[in-house]
């Protein structure tokens, strides 16, 4: 028999369908585990359309600083698995280089000179 685990997220929407809330939990067995967000990017391969299907909301009241490091992270986070994925270690660089980039010029991450004269060296 397989395991299952299950995952809830609750969108609170204000009277325009702006977020005003997110939450997720995880139940895994008997464990639950409840987290508060600010932003949430969902995406599902749909193997029939050969597509990507994404949710990708946020909460009206999150930063500019917590976007911009909610999107750092996520870049990260892409390059991470696409080389687990895919074994694919020079692409997977590439996405690095870029989340530095966006890091640097969104001062998420000190400037390292790599990035000077807009990216081209």
């Amino acid at each position: 028999m397989s395991n299952k685990s299950n995952l809830n997220i609750v969108f609170d929407l204000d009277e325009n369908q702006v977020p005003e809330k997110i939450s997720w939990e995880s139940i895994n067995g008997s464990e639950k585990i409840k987290h508060e967000a600010k932003a949430a990017f969902l995406s599902f391969w749909d193997k029939i359309d050969n597509n990507a299907m994404s949710l990708n909301l946020w909460t009206k009241d999150i930063s500019i600083e917590e976007m911009s490091k909610f999107y750092f992270q996520t870049f990260i986070t892409m390059a991470d698995n696409f080389e687990k994925s895919t074994s694919e270690d020079q692409l997977a660089l590439a996405i690095r280089d870029f989340a530095d980039f966006f890091g640097e010029k969104m001062g998420i991450i000190p400037k390292s000179g790599k990035f000077d004269n807009d990216g081209k060296g």
